[in-house]
């Protein structure tokens, strides 16, 4: 997970630099579009890491697993 954040942060340090140095709107957009698409795929693990815990949880103390997995769609369909 923080091997994925790092590569972010040096997408966007890359962007920042592109800008900088005055860089064409495309290939701007370009790399913008490339650091929204690696964020997501990382919300993505998150949320699933955290489901799957949850879930793992609920079948200890016997519980439902219905809320753990609505809280996780929520908080994918509130990330786009």
């Amino acid at each position: 997970m923080m091997n994925r954040l790092k590569r972010l942060e040096g997408q966007v340090r890359g962007v920042i630099k592109m800008m900088e140095e005055d860089k064409g709107c495309r290939d701007v957009v370009t790399q913008l579009s490339a650091v929204r698409s690696a964020a997501d795929r990382t919300i993505g693990l998150i949320v699933a890491k955290n489901l799957e815990q949850c879930i793992i949880e609920a079948n200890d103390n016997g519980t439902s697993t219905e809320d753990a997995i609505q809280e996780a769609v929520s908080m994918l369909v509130k990330s786009r």
